[in-house]
């Protein structure tokens, strides 16, 4: 029964998607950051392969066809962006030196910590992406030779702590400011974060719109360069 179910067709997206809805219906009902539809997801599946003892290779050739929306569904994101583009243009050069030093800021972080730790070279380049979206990030740390399976760990752990925790700093530091509240967000905790910031508004979440996109990008540069001194 474990080998049929995990070497199913679409057995690992149809659990992970029951137990993404059931995150969706415990948020709606209990209205607290905790029950984070991703948190609930990861765990229900963990639950699950431990259960029936199915072994995550199987899980996971059964549950890659969710990954083929990934792609897409980060440039959908560019919709709200579009809509607030004369917003943007009034701002640009502060939107532009926000999202540069958070990567900045990112990037250093990892680069104090690792040498704080001694971590080794490894482990220390898989962790430079963590601020950025999976579809970037899982090929950035195979490249510089880091574990992909820790980049998307590290990235996935950013985007949950950003979205349930990133309301509440922001407000811990009385940052009101719409395009700031979202230029954080996103930079900080990527697509996770972004659908919080959309939660707070229109504004915060078109700017972490392109929050995603431009730290990606500049994260796509600069992190060779940081992986270069580690």
């Amino acid at each position: 029964m474990q080998k049929f179910l995990g070497e199913s067709l679409f057995f690992g997206a149809a659990v992970s998607l029951l137990w993404y809805e059931l995150g969706l219906i415990l948020k709606k009902r209990f209205r607290a950051a905790v029950f984070n539809p991703l948190i609930i997801a990861i765990i229900g599946v963990i639950a699950v392969l431990k259960l029936l003892k199915i072994d995550y290779a199987d899980y996971s050739a059964s549950g890659k066809y969710l990954s083929y929306f990934l792609t897409p569904a980060t440039v959908c994101l560019a919709v709200p962006l579009y809509e607030q583009m004369a917003l943007l243009r009034r701002h640009f050069t502060a939107v532009i030196l926000g999202i540069v030093s958070g990567v900045f800021s990112s990037l250093f972080g990892v680069l104090l910590l690792s040498k704080l730790f001694q971590m080794n070279r490894q482990l220390s380049v898989s962790l430079l992406p963590k601020s950025i979206t999976t579809a970037i990030g899982m090929g950035m740390s195979e490249e510089m030779g880091g574990i992909a399976a820790i980049t998307v760990s590290v990235i996935v752990i950013t985007g949950v702590l950003g979205n349930i925790i990133g309301e509440t700093v922001l407000k811990r530091l009385r940052i009101e400011e719409p395009i700031a509240r979202g230029l954080a967000l996103g930079t900080a905790s990527h697509a996770i974060g972004t659908a919080k910031a959309m939660e707070l508004g229109q504004t915060e979440g078109a700017m972490s719109s392109l929050s995603i996109v431009v730290s990606g990008l500049l994260t796509v540069v600069l992190a060779p360069v940081f992986a270069g001194m580690l």
